[in-house]
């Protein structure tokens, strides 16, 4: 005699973001500062880089997507309206031949992004942020580092 049961669908749970892309893009100019492509920030744990100074069609058109722009004109007056870009891998940057760039970006270079959005759920949190699609280098300000500083003897105290 066989018994047949009647098995209840099991929803799992994740601790890992719920993410949903979202299909319309932007392409914008941008300045770029704080680019960490090739290695995680220490504090978000993620590839990143700050897109700054846009223009307000930009920030209507990313505004439009749901994406909050930031601005900090007392301590970083120099990046304007910007927005910060995450991956968990990392962040692949082009010159206008399309050669992949692999040296480190400099703080104040030029670039033409194309920016899509997508929308999370964390936990008890919601929220929509921007996915860089593509990253083109247009004017590379070479990136000086800590390690260049130069001593010169009459600016030692």
């Amino acid at each position: 005699m066989s018994v047949s049961r009647k098995l209840t669908p099991v929803k799992l749970v994740s601790n890992k973001p719920k993410e949903t892309q979202m299909s319309d893009k932007v392409k914008l100019k941008c300045d770029i500062y704080w680019a960490q492509l090739n290695r995680k920030n220490e504090m978000s744990d993620a590839y990143q880089v700050n897109l700054c100074n846009l223009s307000d069609k930009a920030v209507a058109a990313l505004e439009d997507m749901g994406i909050s722009i930031q601005e900090n004109a007392e301590k970083k007056p120099e990046m304007g309206k910007y927005i910060t870009c995450k991956s968990q891998k990392p962040i692949k940057a082009f010159d206008t031949d399309g050669v992949d760039i692999v040296e480190d970006i400099g703080n104040g270079s030029k670039a033409v992004c194309l920016i899509s959005a997508y929308s999370w759920t964390y936990k008890n949190k919601k929220g929509v942020s921007p996915s860089l699609s593509k990253l083109v280098v247009t004017d590379l300000v070479e990136y000086a580092g800590a390690n260049n500083v130069s001593v010169d003897d009459e600016d030692v105290l």
